[in-house]
């Protein structure tokens, strides 16, 4: 089934309703997202940092789909804005109003990492499709990009210091929203205060296009072929511009943009974009929820959240068991509760033993575990859980995770191996490769 979550900045619910027929589903309640605030924890739960009126620091909760309360929630030493998840759900990152991104797994509640990105707060929030790249917009106007193979290296973490793989500086005003394309040399679209949208190319770290719009542009949706750009402007207008064209006619909106639709009556704050069909779903301060069809610009359906303003819209794909509560429905998923609070501190792994991402559980676990890639200390932690229990079950268990562990570890020594040899071999071509090209002082 296909689902449309929305939030608010009040303290008001989150909404679910059926994307296909318009119920409303359920409503979790205490919570006051910020803008980029709410995601969606590999379809397996929701997430949302809060707003915080006092200043003791910042807060994230955790939502099961069947109950209407938050199961856990964390406190952080300063207010956390925008949260992001990679789309297997192991990693959520935050960023603080410092500048700073934190990074926790998912099953342990451990922060990994934490390192000072912007000058600024940390805005917006973005992985790119394979969970290798991570973009943060900012305050300050600047975007950047990491590469979380070198966050997680551990000479880098050592030195607490990480270099961003790129830096985008053009927006004079704060970064309102990203979106990334899909593929080996993804598209970067950005929208700012300062009433622009860029697109840049990822691969060579250069601007595109620039479109600037009549009003600032608070939320942006590309369509899935890449085509289109969806803006949603702060005058209730959502704007539609070309992205591919080589020229576009300049029309009564400016330059590139080819359409509008306008029907909500307040600014438009958030878009998203439908699993199925061509629909376009956006979220305004007006408190509605509206979904489009982005072909001939109609109104599908109109969803009401409450008094409060929408500022944030998810589309998930969901299970029916998980969504509607009953007295069958559980929150539990391969016989655990949802995974423990974010912690506060980051965590130091046994310097001996170091800190090791432990991947290929996918064929051995059930699809519906908390997450395909954990880390060792995790495994261990289980092991050491089900030693208590004592059952005959509970030692078939231990002896297939002790399995399981011994031959990821092996496997993380083989690549470490493998990772050795190769750089030796690119210092010897490159050693070889001067000596080779050396100038000659007796040649002719």
């Amino acid at each position: 089934m296909e689902v449309v979550v929305a939030s608010s900045s009040f303290e008001s619910d989150i909404a679910c309703w059926d994307f296909n027929t318009g119920a409303e589903l359920l409503r979790y309640k205490s919570c006051a997202s910020p803008n980029h605030g709410l995601v969606s924890v590999g379809d397996r739960f929701l997430a949302s940092s809060q707003l915080l009126h006092t200043n003791d620091g910042g807060s994230v909760k955790y939502w099961a789909w069947s109950k209407p309360r938050p199961d856990a929630k964390s406190s952080q030493d300063e207010p956390i804005k925008p949260l992001a998840a990679n789309r297997e759900g192991t990693y959520v990152v935050g960023g603080g109003v410092s500048g700073t991104i934190y990074l926790w797994e998912v099953t342990s509640g451990r922060m990994l990492r934490k390192w000072d990105a912007h000058y600024r707060a940390v805005s917006c929030l973005r992985f790119s499709d394979d969970g290798t790249i991570l973009l943060s917009g900012s305050e300050d106007g600047e975007i950047r990009a990491w590469n979380l193979v070198t966050i997680f290296d551990d000479h880098q973490s050592q030195h607490e210091k990480y270099g961003h793989l790129l830096s985008f500086t053009e927006h004079s005003l704060s970064v309102t929203d990203m979106v990334l394309g899909f593929g080996y040399d993804p598209v970067i679209v950005s929208a700012s205060e300062d009433r622009t949208c860029k697109i840049w190319s990822f691969s060579r770290g250069a601007l595109l296009r620039n479109i600037v719009f009549p009003t600032i542009i608070d939320a942006i949706a590309m369509d899935p072929g890449e085509n289109l750009l969806f803006a949603g402007g702060r005058d209730g207008n959502i704007y539609v511009a070309a992205l591919n064209t080589a020229k576009t006619a300049s029309s009564k909106y400016g330059l590139h943009i080819i359409n509008c639709f306008s029907n909500h009556s307040k600014a438009v704050t958030c878009l998203a974009w439908g699993l199925s069909g061509n629909y376009l779903i956006s979220g305004s301060e007006d408190g509605m929820v509206r979904v489009w069809d982005a072909k001939t610009a109609n109104i599908i359906r109109v969803l009401k959240h409450s008094k409060g303003p929408v500022n944030n819209i998810l589309v998930i794909r969901q299970q029916v068991s998980h969504t509607i509560p009953n007295s069958q429905a559980s929150s539990r998923w391969h016989g655990s509760s949802l995974p423990p609070p974010l912690e506060k501190r980051a965590y130091e792994a046994d310097k001996d033993a170091g800190f090791k991402a432990v991947i290929g559980l996918q064929d051995t676990c059930n699809k519906s575990t908390d997450a395909v890639y954990i880390t060792s200390d995790v495994m261990e932690r289980q092991i050491r859980e089900l030693q208590q229990q004592g059952s005959a079950s509970a030692e078939m268990e231990i002896e297939r995770l002790k399995h399981e562990n011994k031959r990821c570890i092996q496997m993380v020594q083989q690549w470490e191996k493998m990772y050795d040899n190769l750089h030796q071999f690119c210092v010897n071509e490159l050693v070889d490769g001067d000596k080779g090209g050396a100038p000659n002082g007796n040649a002719p």
